[in-house]
């Protein structure tokens, strides 16, 4: 009999404990949007569920592609082109032949814009960035990607341009210090490392013409034309033409159909009070949410359902 209650109560521990889970966010550096509006999303679910979600800092897309393949985290912030080529194996040569095929689509959740950022007025256009110092990035950023398809837009390569591997905080640092010319940054506008390089150094964008946004978008689908309006930054008194992508959440295996439910659902269905902790909450829509160009984990394909969406569902 006792052996009997003995194993009833390991039972009862062991549902417990997996009950209570904790599911790792990756997202990415502590100056970006990702890290600010992933703690802010991974802090209501936890409040309001039982679901519980912990968000850290990450390193950006490509390294967030790699934690959950690991197994090392369970969802994540990414960029969805750089999700589409890790998953397809394409493009890049870390993915070309071996794709990483281990994860998912929960949402896309807003537009993140590329911006390309200096205080040198000599740089008006991504060509007049030959032979000059360029952050492109951290390694392991979806940052670099995009700075690797823009320079390609202009017939360019990394070995054109002095690159400078740097986070967006370390990004800003230098281009106050005059240490770097430039720097690409891919975040939802308005992001508080460009606000305050336009506010306290008198920093700018550099836009695209027509010519270059049609190129960009034949390199990825994933690129959409998107506009910085005016007033956006301090000083930018001009629209200013970019591309965008889609900022998404996935998640792993190890993420049940019941936690993907959870998660989508209390999010989209609790937009107004998110927005009221993170300006991006506002941008929340489920006809956005429900296209990245990935498949959807069954448990988020069952909620875009039941709101009339149909999703492609991962296998």
């Amino acid at each position: 009999m006792k052996k009997i209650i003995a194993l009833a109560v390991a039972l009862i521990l062991t549902l417990t404990c997996a009950a209570m889970a904790e599911l790792t966010f990756t997202t990415g550096g502590t100056s970006g949007t990702y890290y600010a509006y992933g703690t802010v999303l991974a802090e209501y679910v936890t409040n309001h569920t039982d679901v519980k979600v912990t968000a850290v800092p990450g390193n950006g897309s490509a390294a967030n592609i790699d934690l959950l393949d690991l197994g090392d985290a369970q969802l994540a912030l990414v960029q969805n082109d750089v999700a589409s080529y890790a998953f397809n194996g394409i493009r890049f040569e870390q993915y070309e032949g071996t794709p990483v095929d281990t994860f998912c689509a929960l949402a896309a959740l807003y537009t993140e814009t590329v911006q390309l950022v200096t205080c040198n007025p000599d740089i008006k256009s991504v060509e007049d960035l030959r032979g000059r110092n360029v952050s492109i990035g951290s390694q392991g950023s979806g940052v670099y990607f995009n700075a690797m398809d823009f320079l390609a837009a202009y017939d360019m390569t990394e070995d054109d341009i002095n690159p400078q591997y740097l986070s967006f905080g370390d990004s800003a640092e230098a281009l106050k210090d005059g240490k770097i010319d430039a720097a690409f940054v891919v975040a939802g506008a308005p992001t508080p490392a460009v606000t305050d390089l336009c506010t306290t150094k008198g920093a700018y964008l550099v836009g695209l013409d027509e010519e270059h946004v049609a190129k960009l978008q034949e390199i990825s689908s994933a690129y959409a034309m998107s506009v910085i309006p005016a007033g956006t930054y301090a000083g930018i008194d001009e629209d200013v033409v970019t591309v965008g992508i889609k900022a998404t959440i996935i998640a792993n295996a190890d993420v049940t159909e019941e936690e993907a439910y959870t998660i989508v659902s209390t999010i989209f269905e609790n937009a107004d009070a998110i927005a009221e902790s993170h300006a991006k909450g506002a941008e929340l829509d489920l006809e956005y949410a429900s296209s990245c160009g990935l498949p959807y984990h069954a448990g988020a394909a069952k909620y875009f359902e039941e709101k009339g969406y149909t999703v492609e569902v991962a296998e």
